[in-house]
């Protein structure tokens, strides 16, 4: 199963690599796109549920590492209560293979 990091700026403009042992955090971020704080979190708790549960599927047990980042990520919001603060996605990789028509 691939895993990936997600590099996001806090409106602080402090940086945080966020780990993800699935791919399917591209079906709920994309790099340079700003998300209010809210938002961010939401996504990012379906995404990393969903690659937690991927694990579950796979290996028979939940990805800790998965709900730690989630943890980390909720706190590290929880200093946000302005409803206009953005989170801008920096880098997500690996990145997606383009797609060739």
């Amino acid at each position: 199963m691939p895993e990936m990091n997600v590099q996001v700026r806090w409106p602080d403009g402090r940086l945080q690599d966020c780990y993800s042992p699935s791919l399917v955090m591209h079906d709920h971020l994309t790099a340079g796109t700003d998300y209010a704080v809210a938002d961010f979190v939401a996504r990012s708790r379906a995404a990393l549920h969903e690659a937690s549960e991927r694990v579950r599927s796979r290996y028979g047990f939940a990805c800790t590492s998965a709900m730690a980042t989630l943890d980390d990520i909720e706190r590290r919001a929880a200093h946000f209560a302005d409803a206009s603060a953005m989170v801008t996605v920096v880098a997500m990789k690996p990145a997606l293979p383009a797609v060739t028509r």
